[in-house]
Order: C-alpha cells, then sequence, then structure tokens
C-alpha cells in the first residue's frame, strides 16, 4: 500500500470512494433515496487538490494496485471553542477493502501530519449510531468529549459527536 497527498487528477477516485462509503457504511443511518441519488462527478467537483496553503483542507490517498481505495482530510479545527486543534475531516475506504488495514495505516498517516504542523489535540466530527466508525476511533484512542450537533452534510441534516484525541504523549 502507498500513502501519498492527493492530486488534482485524483478528484473522481477519491470522489468514487467517498460515494461508495457513504451508500454502504450510512444505509442504515441515512434515507435510501438520498444515498443512491449521490454521484462521484458531482462531489469530485468540490475537491481543491492543487493547495498547497496549511490552514487550508489537505488529503492523503492510500493506493492498492495502482487505485484509490481510501483517503484522509486533515485541517485546522474549524470549532472555534478548540481553535487549537487539527480535525479530522474525513476518512473513508472503498468498501470492497474494508478490514484490511487501510483505514489504520491513513488514520496514522492523518495523525502525523497534524502533528507535523505542531497540533498536540486532534477533533473529528462521527456521523451518531455509525458504530462501525466509533468502533475505530476508539480503538485508535479517540473519545467523545460530549458535544452533539446538529450539521448540514451534502444537503441532508445529520446528528453528529464530537471526539478528540492526544496526538503526543
Amino acid at each position: 500500500m502507498l500513502i501519498r497527498p492527493a492530486e488534482p487528477e485524483d478528484a473522481l477516485s477519491v470522489a468514487r470512494v467517498h460515494v461508495r462509503a457513504w451508500q454502504v457504511g450510512y444505509r442504515h443511518l441515512l434515507p435510501a433515496e438520498y444515498l443512491t441519488q449521490l454521484r462521484a462527478e458531482e462531489r469530485a467537483q468540490r475537491y481543491n487538490f492543487a493547495t498547497q496553503d496549511v490552514r487550508r483542507p489537505m488529503t492523503i490517498v492510500a493506493m492498492e494496485d495502482d487505485a484509490i481505495c481510501g483517503f484522509a482530510t486533515t485541517a485546522p479545527s474549524r470549532d472555534s471553542d478548540i481553535p487549537d486543534h487539527g480535525e479530522l475531516c474525513a476518512l473513508y475506504v472503498d468498501p470492497d477493502r474494508w478490514g484490511r488495514g487501510i483505514g489504520a495505516a491513513l488514520i496514522a498517516a492523518a495523525r502525523r501530519r497534524l502533528a507535523e504542523l505542531g497540533y498536540q489535540h486532534a477533533m473529528l466530527w462521527l456521523l451518531a449510531g455509525n458504530q462501525r466508525g466509533e468502533r475505530f476511533y476508539r480503538a485508535d484512542n479517540w473519545t467523545p468529549d460530549g458535544l452533539v450537533r446538529t450539521d448540514r452534510i451534502w444537503g441532508i441534516a445529520v446528528d453528529e459527536i464530537r471526539y478528540q484525541r492526544l496526538l503526543r504523549a
């Protein structure tokens, strides 16, 4: 497996992973009619993999057999109460490759990136009811901090739980 920064030409492949992961991973959490209408071509137009600005989101991709099979996006925290934290904005793996260590490799690389940027703590938002995600993050020492919100993601309202973790011992 190779992990590298995303490049502009990766947008459609990353979007395909993103959409498939939502369609499979959230099928019991979000309406089926909503999930079936998601299109990778539309999602790909929202990515900006060309920026080098450390204040903007940065995406890394995992590749196997010359194909993108997962990605993670990090950025400075968007939450005003913890501006000194880094944020794991997204982490998705193609469902056909779940359970193979790709997510673990991506999250380790994302944590390293945030630590290299000087962050000592990180946070993420997890879709409420996402038991698979909760097990994954708890195994990586993320814990809920008690904050819950309703947000709009891809045009749909979702409830999310905030998790945090220490990046450096």
